[in-house]
């Protein structure tokens, strides 16, 4: 597919990702166990596939319209988080997990990383790992890991976290534990999945994705600073 214009190639792309989406979100509906983010990644494929366009000039035109608001939901989501009942919530215990989480999600992908022998700058890349990409690539950039790199663990890690959450908690009854994790682990596309199990559980993901996030945005960089020193 050609368009003679970016205008209509950038409305065409805005177009096809939303019907992918709201096609997801209908069929999450339909097959609980189907984890949406995957749904909708498969049919964008699909759909570029039957319409035969190419996919870096799709992601070319998409990308810096879906980057730019992807920066607005972040900012979004102080809106679940402030529809939230923190009466009888264990805040004390919920901040030390929380903080634990920071810590382990940044330090456990590093230590890894080091232990199969990457370079210098992947290890600082995985440091990123357990925030949302606008907060994650901010982080980057400050402790000189690559954007690109930084950005690829970031989507993987998240769509995993999406795919696998289902069956994870098959044993697991409290949607506030669910939403929890998912935002810990699987930031955006964690809090999205979470969305669909309950709003419970979405607005804990919210809570996990944005404290982690502001936290590991925090600590992160001085101590890459510390260690640089």
């Amino acid at each position: 597919m050609y368009f003679d214009s970016i205008a209509v190639a950038t409305g065409a792309a805005i177009l096809l990702t939303l019907v992918a989406h709201v096609s997801a979100r209908v069929l999450a509906k339909k097959l609980t166990w189907l984890p949406m983010v995957i749904t909708a990644l498969v049919l964008v494929i699909v759909f570029l596939f039957i319409l035969q366009w190419d996919y870096d000039n799709y992601y070319g035109v998409a990308k810096p319209v879906f980057d730019h608001l992807l920066g607005y939901v972040t900012v979004l989501l102080a809106v679940p988080l402030a529809a939230m009942n923190f009466k009888g919530l264990p805040v004390e215990r919920l901040s030390i997990i929380v903080l634990i989480a920071s810590i382990v999600g940044a330090l456990l992908p590093m230590s890894l990383a080091y232990l199969f022998s990457l370079s210098q700058e992947t290890i600082l890349a995985f440091a990123t790992r357990s925030v949302t990409t606008p907060i994650g690539l901010s982080v980057a950039d400050l402790i000189g890991a690559p954007l690109a790199m930084a950005n690829l663990i970031i989507i993987v890690s998240g769509l995993l976290g999406g795919a696998l959450a289902r069956s994870l908690f098959r044993s697991i009854d409290d949607d506030r534990a669910k939403g929890l994790a998912l935002g810990l682990a699987a930031h955006a596309f964690g809090t999205v999945e979470a969305w669909q199990i309950s709003s419970t559980a979405g607005r804990y993901a919210a809570f996990g994705l944005a404290v982690n996030g502001l936290l590991t945005a925090v600590w992160v960089p001085i101590f890459i600073g510390a260690l640089s020193a």
